[in-house]
């Protein structure tokens, strides 16, 4: 007999996130973007999924700076890449060497290079169950302990990181 607990976590870190479909991306990692708003342009160095849908990391001169896609202008003009490929992709299933007791497989929603190293966004930790008269799914579950907003997410190295086979 399975456990449903269980069952419900694995099915979770493995499927689309917050009972959406992972849309595709707007622009391009290391693509070369405009942000009309504040008049800069830089490369696109990150992705993550948000419950609002991806959200993107734009290096300009003014530092790194996070938009949706409604606010960028792509150019359809790649970087040079002068660093190693990503070993893994958006909505990759991997193993997470830090799931401890839980389900270890999960689904990649966001990755970002900085310093020329790649890092990749997964759950850590599973949404509190609720019961089917409550609404919606808190993204960031409120700890009746501290009192402060735990984020369930998490960005890891590729070395915490295996692929599915």
């Amino acid at each position: 007999m399975s456990n449903p607990i269980n069952t419900l976590e694995t099915c979770w870190y493995i499927s689309p996130p917050w009972g959406k479909q992972l849309s595709p991306l707007t622009i391009s990692i290391l693509e070369k973007v405009y942000l009309p708003s504040p008049k800069v342009a830089g490369y696109c160095c990150g992705v993550e999924w948000s419950e609002t849908g991806w959200s993107y990391s734009i290096d300009s001169d003014r530092g790194i700076i996070s938009v949706t896609d409604s606010e960028i202008i792509a150019s359809g003009q790649l970087q040079p890449l002068v660093i190693s490929k990503p070993q893994f992709r958006l909505g990759q299933l991997v193993n997470f060497r830090f799931a401890n007791d839980g389900p270890k497989v999960r689904m990649i929603l966001g990755m970002s290079l900085i310093n020329n190293a790649w890092l990749y966004q997964v759950e850590w930790k599973s949404p509190a169950l609720k019961l089917p008269t409550d609404e919606g799914v808190c993204i960031f579950p409120k700890s009746a302990q501290q009192g402060k907003f735990i984020n369930r997410l998490s960005w890891v190295t590729p070395h915490d990181l295996t692929e599915v086979l």
